[in-house]
């Protein structure tokens, strides 16, 4: 399934659910994250992320709606997708869209992020999302070619403060600025409330992660209330 425009339109002012488990925890298996991805949706989520190769191809047999995918590969500096060898691998996989790290930073391969998001256009029929840490990625990345932008990495690259929950004052000066093209905010969703405020501050979508799909985290929260 190729992601045309009109089913691109259809996420308009709905939930994204990001479905990962880190390295070592008792869920990280791409049966289970596709199991959780069904679930997700049978709750209302109109589109998944997902991490990882495996991740991804079982997932796209699991849903019947946009994947998005992505393939970490280190932990420091750019790791989200960060080659376009890691992006036409996530393509490859089944990914109707690749997020790629959208920053302004330099990339492992030496490719700029223009060539990168090319590359993915010229090489597959997958979307790209250019995760953002701050306005002026935000900016680079339109003019790069990103479809999708987001502000997941908003408070993870030295421009932007990292705050306790979403970064509700970037999603505001990005959809102020009226690119053009998708804004889809992510990062630090805990409650529905806030959520909802994304879309009010011009969100064209919200992905929601941790707080849906995190046990550890979610327990976490929980426990320590109760000390």
């Amino acid at each position: 399934m190729i992601l045309t425009p009109e089913a691109l339109d259809a996420l308009r002012g709905q939930l994204i659910v990001s479905c990962q488990a880190y390295p070592g925890e008792p869920m990280r298996d791409p049966r289970t994250m596709a199991q959780i991805a069904a679930a997700a949706v049978t709750g209302g989520a109109a589109a998944i992320r997902v991490q990882g190769l495996a991740d991804v191809q079982f997932t796209r047999s699991a849903v019947e709606v946009p994947v998005i995918g992505l393939w970490k590969d280190g932990h420091d500096g750019v790791f989200i997708t960060p080659t376009l060898r890691h992006a036409l691998a996530v393509a490859n996989a089944g990914a109707h869209v690749v997020a790629i790290d959208g920053t302004r930073r330099k990339r492992p391969d030496g490719l700029t992020l223009a060539q990168t998001a090319a590359g993915i256009h010229t090489e597959s029929h997958a979307l790209v999302m250019a995760d953002c840490g701050s306005f002026d990625d935000a900016a680079a990345a339109v003019e790069a070619g990103a479809d999708l932008i987001g502000t997941t990495l908003s408070g993870y690259t030295g421009e932007r403060p990292k705050r306790h929950g979403p970064d509700l004052e970037l999603i505001e000066q990005i959809a102020a600025a009226g690119f053009g093209v998708p804004l889809i905010a992510e990062g630090r969703f805990h409650t529905p409330a806030q959520a909802r405020q994304s879309l009010d501050a011009g969100a064209f979508a919200v992905v929601v992660g941790t707080a849906i799909t995190h046990p550890a985290t979610i327990t976490g929260w929980f426990a320590e209330a109760l000390k």
